[in-house]
């Protein structure tokens, strides 16, 4: 990545169903938008709208971070056909600055170490980061700032449609907030509130067993399209973070320019 006196890119997360897109300057993400894997023309447009919105007085990199290869592959080609310029990976391009204690040979998904980054640099103390989206992720890192892993779990999304599609009677729902009766009085809040309750005990559990191995309670930190769903106005979580992910791209590019300028200054 060029050395940059100021940090100015277009970052790209692009999940399994949706990516989402915004301009970063310094540590400030800006004007994020959401949209479906399905049109690659809008997901290229939007991109290439927000970068020319950048200023053009230093570099306008756009970096991509992504769990869906297929998908970022076909966006990069078509972003470097426009502008012809590269598109920085993530992963490859790019390393995630933080240390990982994991099993040999364990491949983690580039989302999840992005938000123990940008968690950690933020907070700069042990904390527990998760992130609900089309799975549930629940992830510890340490005082030092390294990351342990986890746990990953379904989606609110992916129990429904299990639920669906796998017995006679219960019906397609959309994931949503159940309603606030505490008992379900119809199928469909039944299983939302079993699907709903059933993560934010699982997050609860999980936090415990964490802190008990730890000897301290970590902050806990929410991120994912469904995290305003599950966990707002719950005491467990310390914050909801929508974009913590592309906050975690801004850090990963921000390491990549200090490595750059370091070496220029070497040379």
């Amino acid at each position: 990545m060029p050395a940059m006196s100021e940090l100015q890119l277009i970052a790209i997360d692009v999940g399994n169903s949706r990516t989402r897109v915004a301009t970063v300057s310094d540590t400030s993400i800006s004007d994020p938008v959401s949209l479906s894997n399905g049109d690659l023309g809008a997901v290229t447009q939007t991109v290439l709208s927000q970068r020319a919105s950048l200023s053009e007085a230093s570099p306008r990199p756009i970096v991509i971070a992504s769990v869906n290869d297929g998908f970022a592959d076909q966006l990069a080609s078509a972003v470097t056909d426009q502008l012809s310029e590269e598109v920085y990976r993530v992963g490859t391009d790019l390393p995630v600055p933080i240390p990982c204690d994991l099993a040999p040979e364990t491949i983690t998904g580039v989302d999840r170490l992005l938000n123990a980054t940008a968690a950690f640099d933020v907070l700069q103390q042990a904390c527990i980061v998760v992130d609900a989206g089309t799975a549930v992720t629940v992830d510890f890192v340490d005082g030092d700032g390294t990351f342990h892993g986890g746990a990953i779990a379904p989606g609110g999304q992916m129990q429904l449609r299990a639920l669906n599609e796998h017995t006679e009677a219960l019906p397609d729902l959309e994931f949503a907030a159940p309603e606030a009766d505490a008992f379900g009085r119809s199928t469909a809040q039944a299983m939302l509130k079993g699907v709903h309750f059933g993560i934010q005990g699982l997050v609860r559990i999980l936090a415990e067993h964490y802190a008990d191995h730890y000897g301290a309670y970590p902050t806990i930190v929410a991120t994912g399209g469904d995290a305003e769903t599950i966990f707002r106005g719950d005491e467990l979580i310390d914050r909801i973070v929508p974009d913590l992910t592309l906050l975690g791209i801004a850090v990963a590019a921000r390491h990549a320019m200090t490595a750059t300028s370091s070496d220029e200054a070497g040379d």
